[in-house]
């Protein structure tokens, strides 16, 4: 599964990535996989973190706002494998869940 950080004290509303490569899809995409337990999640709801580092599976790193995770939190966490999506720019547009 992803190597996940928090990363502490950065507000903003979306994240932007510099450069992500298109493979032939119509839009910028990166897949990860995630397994972030309801305790390691805390730190979120206590406000000493708001974003969430991940690791791509071709190995690109992204800070993403953890309230983009909600839809997916369950008692136990956020576990599964993600797309996220961007604009040309490198803004934000969409997180999904795989499969």
């Amino acid at each position: 599964m992803a190597f996940c950080h928090f990363l502490p004290g950065r507000r903003a509303a979306y994240g932007k990535i510099a450069a992500v490569s298109c493979k032939g899809a119509s839009m910028p995409s990166l897949v990860f996989d995630i397994a972030l337990s309801a305790e390691r999640l805390r730190v979120v709801y206590q406000g000493r973190a708001n974003r969430i580092l991940v690791q791509s599976r071709d190995g690109r790193s992204v800070s993403v706002p953890a309230h983009h995770f909600r839809p997916f939190l369950t008692h136990d966490g956020v576990y599964g494998s993600f797309e996220l999506e961007f604009s040309a720019a490198g803004e934000l547009l969409s997180l999904r869940r795989l499969g």
